[in-house]
């Protein structure tokens, strides 16, 4: 594999104008649909000898979108949506940061939006401040994929790493994914900010980075699991200590509703969303069969709960600690 994105001395990719105004246009969408919302104070569970912190980086805002051409479905969704209480236009899910602390080990699993995404977003700093969390100390940031409230918190405001001390792990087809030439021609206009993000970020860890592959153990008790779909090397993990264990499903699970009672149905935001949709429905079936405790990214109570099944149908159950 060719690394040929970064000159020496140059860490950073230089942007194409196709980039660029693709970069502008997904800027100009987050700044019409964010909001500033404080943040939830983190949740703490214990986890073996260490402890599972959830952080909020805030939350995201987006219009809801519905297929146009199946008037029957979008009346079913909305249906849904009514019925949870929840907005038919607006669509503002949280943004549910994992952190373990154990042993000499501080891992975080994504590092958030940073500053250039969405106003509502990029609260991790805050978060880490307010815990006595130095980010300097943060031994190692394990990726599940790499959109924008997931990876651009890599950098600060002066573009320097966040965590500058930390090693970084992702799988080999997420990196390149985002990195290579293909996706950047092929990828319609409207997703070109997320391609420039990833191609302007993700070059600047190269040397501090390690890739895994689904099955490995990517850290002592981080086991990775194959999620992949809603991006090519989506990736789960399952952290085990001791007989105590939990799942942090990244995107993989992203709709309190429709991830659950219709796992089945494309996302909008997936990239192959025929593999992202059979990959929900084994997910659900693995969490609900082995009443695995779960954090998700984008679900309420930070993310954290189980899954039930009742007639074909599944449902998110927070979990209270």
């Amino acid at each position: 594999m060719s690394f040929d994105l970064m000159s020496a001395g140059d860490h950073r990719v230089i942007l194409s104008r196709r980039e660029f105004l693709g970069a502008a246009a997904l800027a100009a969408l987050c700044a019409k649909f964010s909001s500033v919302q404080a943040s939830d104070s983190p949740s703490v569970y214990p986890l073996g000898e260490g402890e599972l912190h959830i952080q909020s980086d805030g939350h995201l805002s987006f219009p809801l979108q519905f297929p146009e051409d199946d008037a029957d479905r979008v009346s079913e969704m909305k249906q849904m949506l009514s019925d949870a209480g929840l907005s038919t236009e607006i669509n503002q899910p949280p943004c549910n940061v994992t952190l373990w602390k154990t042993g000499e080990r501080i891992v975080l699993f994504d590092i958030g939006a940073g500053t250039q995404f969405m106003d509502s977003a990029g609260q991790l700093p805050s978060q880490l401040e307010a815990a006595g969390i130095d980010p300097a100390d943060i031994t190692d940031v394990v990726f599940t994929h790499a959109h924008p409230d997931h990876c651009w918190g890599l950098i600060d405001d002066f573009d320097e790493l966040f965590c500058p001390n930390a090693n970084y792990h992702m799988h080999e087809s997420e990196f390149d994914y985002w990195l290579s030439e293909k996706t950047l021609n092929e990828t319609p206009e409207a997703g070109l900010g997320m391609v420039a993000g990833a191609r302007n970020r993700l070059p600047l860890i190269r040397e501090q980075l390690s890739f895994f592959n689904w099955g490995d153990e990517v850290l002592p008790g981080v086991e990775a699991v194959d999620s992949h779909g809603h991006t090519p090397g989506h990736t789960s993990f399952a952290l085990h200590h001791g007989s105590d264990s939990v799942l942090i499903v990244g995107d993989a699970l992203t709709h309190p509703v429709f991830s659950f009672q219709k796992p089945q149905w494309f996302g909008a935001n997936d990239i192959d969303a025929e593999v992202a949709a059979q990959t929900r429905v084994k997910l659900l079936d693995r969490l609900a069969t082995d009443n695995a405790l779960m954090v998700a990214y984008h679900l309420p109570n930070h993310g954290l709960g189980r899954v039930e099944s009742s007639g074909g149908q599944y449902r998110f159950t927070p979990e209270v600690n």
